[in-house]
């Protein structure tokens, strides 16, 4: 298993997505990944606060790592998100990836997104397919 977390890890921080939103891994195990970004002024809505589709990026990036970090290729099969806060440029945003349940084929988890401070900011729930195939880059 250890292989296939230092694969996502390296290949994560090869992820130009990822970098163009500064994304860094902060922990990375089974079934648990927990990235943070630093929300930057080019990350602004129209109202001057982070906007949505920046928050949910970090979220992704979480599930990502998350779903795949068992070794084989799972994609999204859904997510339910709620904003709960806003945040601004400056802070500094932490992503949890928990799964809370993991069958053959379906992977479930909870994504929770805080600031430097605890305070939530957004959650999710998420679905993915989990395929049969091993990860391409193993």
């Amino acid at each position: 298993m250890l292989d296939a977390i230092q694969a996502l890890e390296s290949r994560f921080k090869e992820e130009a997505y990822a970098q163009i939103f500064g994304m860094k891994i902060v922990e990375l195990c089974p079934g648990r990944a927990v990235i943070k970004m630093q929300v930057t002024e080019e990350m602004n809505n129209i109202f001057g606060s982070t906007h949505g589709a920046a928050i949910f990026s970090l979220m992704d990036a979480a599930f990502e790592l998350t779903v795949n970090s068992h070794g084989t290729v799972a994609v999204a099969l859904s997510v339910n998100l709620s904003y709960l806060n806003a945040t601004h440029a400056g802070t500094t945003l932490i992503a949890e990836g928990r799964e809370v349940n993991r069958s053959r084929k379906i992977s479930a988890c909870e994504i929770r997104v805080t600031d430097e401070s605890g305070k939530l900011i957004a959650t999710a729930q998420t679905l993915a397919y989990r395929k049969a195939d091993p990860l391409p880059f193993l």
